[in-house]
């Protein structure tokens, strides 16, 4: 990768001996990070390693415990977002804040309006961002309205949002979590164009392939501590996960050849509606046989929420079947579904998956709270819950550990996402439906989910796999079902497929 436009004389960010603690647990020790302006510079390591404590120092939503903050030399104290904003810092989270019924322009000059006089100029405001737009390679309808554009254009309208207010640094939180193979390339492309421009961004990803693609240098954090600051163009994706986990890391699942069994999950003529009222799924198919794990690929849009939401029982479909085991679920409560034999890992762990005030011990038995051994005459059994996750803890590797009672809200995401991830498996259903199940996760992390899905699929379970990762898909699944337009166009054996066919099929077209 050609680094010549990366200026290397003045650091336009410097963050030096960073220390954060919250109470007795440190969650940045001594950290240090040189960006330069021009420069991609990725932010490396495990869930809960202190990455997103770090940027947030950095964009003024937490203060530093001890440390300095320079940027182009000049020390700040950021004790909010708009100290950021002023010194010309931007983020954009993983999480969108944008509101939903707005347009693109309306939602990228919030708070930000210009005026001609006392009335707002939505004119200028328009043209303002036609040119920004123009200007980056954006390529983005300032006249859309947010709910009616992909997860990428979204994305986009986060990144214009920042322009707009003058940033000259963009930190990107996970960037490509939900977004299509395409729209990724373009999401590179896009940030190419930034810093031609002399812009500087950082970058928090946990894909060691996309770090190789797209950065200059990248700073390994390990469970809070700086590791290193290596040029990328030096190692390869081996090197960088060693580096983060501090162990050799194993990209290839084992998955053993086995006949698949009975069929599962059976879905016939399926068809549903969005939340607007429009409709989605329109005559969907789809079977799932015991020990076997069926992926669904699509680009997200294409009903692949509506047909979980109406599996978990979150919405209801307007026509159709839908059964496990020969029983109907269709258009029955999530719980009918938990006891006849689903259990879910879901899209969005902390809308559908925790009760994030709860504590982690009360979360790993949420479906299972009046069950022995964790009640017994309606009373609880808190010896026998805190038993439960403390074992899940350490199987899963959920950190900190000895964290039984800490609220699940206060862990990272990955481990937010371990924490339901050890309650569907254990709750040993004969349906799993997994969801993005290793979104945000980091390769260590990763490597863990993978070999639990595939462990259910080898004990004879059925599991639907829904990702947006074609990775994860081609090497978890043992059928490939591709989704467009509200349907299963194709159905492939995992063994035969391939990115570039897949992408074709996702986006309507036919396989090569």
């Amino acid at each position: 990768m050609s680094k010549e436009h990366v200026d290397m004389k003045t650091p336009v960010i410097e963050m030096r001996n960073i220390v954060k603690r919250f109470g007795d647990f440190v969650a940045n020790d001594g950290i240090n990070l040189t960006v330069h302006k021009g420069e991609i510079h990725a932010i490396l390591g495990e869930n809960g390693a202190g990455k997103s404590t770090l940027m947030n120092q950095l964009y003024g939503l937490l203060k530093p415990t001890s440390g300095d903050i320079l940027v182009r030399g000049k020390k700040i104290e950021m004790n909010s977002p708009r100290d950021a904003i002023d010194a010309g810092i931007g983020m954009v989270h993983q999480h969108f804040m944008l509101v939903q019924p707005f347009t693109v322009t309306e939602n990228i000059v919030l708070g930000t309006e210009p005026r001609k006089g006392i009335v707002l100029d939505m004119k200028a405001a328009r043209r303002s961002v036609v040119e920004i737009s123009e200007r980056y390679g954006l390529s983005i309808d300032p006249d859309a309205k947010i709910e009616d554009i992909s997860v990428g254009m979204q994305q986009r309208v986060e990144i214009l949002k920042a322009l707009f207010r003058g940033a000259d640094v963009l930190i990107l939180d996970e960037p490509t979590s939900s977004l299509t193979p395409q729209e990724i390339v373009e999401l590179i492309q896009i940030m190419r164009n930034l810093t031609a421009d002399g812009k500087s961004i950082i970058l928090i990803t946990h894909k060691l392939k996309e770090i190789k693609e797209s950065a200059d240098f990248c700073t390994i954090i390990r469970l809070g501590r700086y590791i290193d600051t290596v040029d990328v163009d030096t190692v390869d994706e081996n090197d960088l996960a060693s580096m983060m986990v501090g162990r050799k890391v194993t990209f290839q699942v084992d998955k053993p050849e086995q006949a698949s069994g009975k069929v599962v999950l059976d879905v016939k003529n399926l068809h549903g509606v969005d939340y607007r009222g429009v409709e989605i799924l329109k005559g969907l198919n789809l079977q799932v046989r015991a020990g076997e794990i069926v992926g669904i690929a699509g680009i997200d849009g294409n009903g692949q929420t509506e047909l979980v939401e109406i599996l978990t029982g979150l919405r209801k479909g307007t026509k159709g079947e839908a059964t496990v085991n020969g029983v109907s679920i269709f258009n029955k409560s999530p719980h009918f579904g938990f006891e006849h034999g689903v259990s879910s890992i879901p899209a969005d762990r902390q809308k559908h998956g925790l009760v994030l005030d709860f504590s982690i011990e009360d979360n790993l038995i949420l479906q299972n709270y009046g069950a022995d051994p964790y009640a017994r005459n309606s009373i609880l059994q808190r010896p026998a819950i805190f038993s439960h996750a403390s074992r899940s803890i350490e199987q899963y590797d959920i950190r900190p550990a000895s964290s039984e009672k800490r609220p699940a809200g206060t862990l990272s995401g990955g481990n937010q996402q371990k924490v339901i991830i050890a309650r569907e498996v254990q709750n040993d259903k004969d349906l799993l439906i997994a969801v993005n199940p290793t979104r945000g996760l980091d390769v260590g992390a990763i490597e863990y989910v993978h070999k639990y899905i595939v462990e259910q699929r080898n004990r004879g379970k059925a599991v639907l796999l829904v990702s947006f990762e074609l990775d994860e898909i081609m090497s978890l699944s043992d059928v490939i079902d591709v989704i467009f337009d509200g349907q299963i166009v194709s159905s492939i054996p995992g063994k035969e497929a391939n990115e570039n066919d897949l992408g074709l099929m996702m986006a309507g077209g036919k396989r090569s």
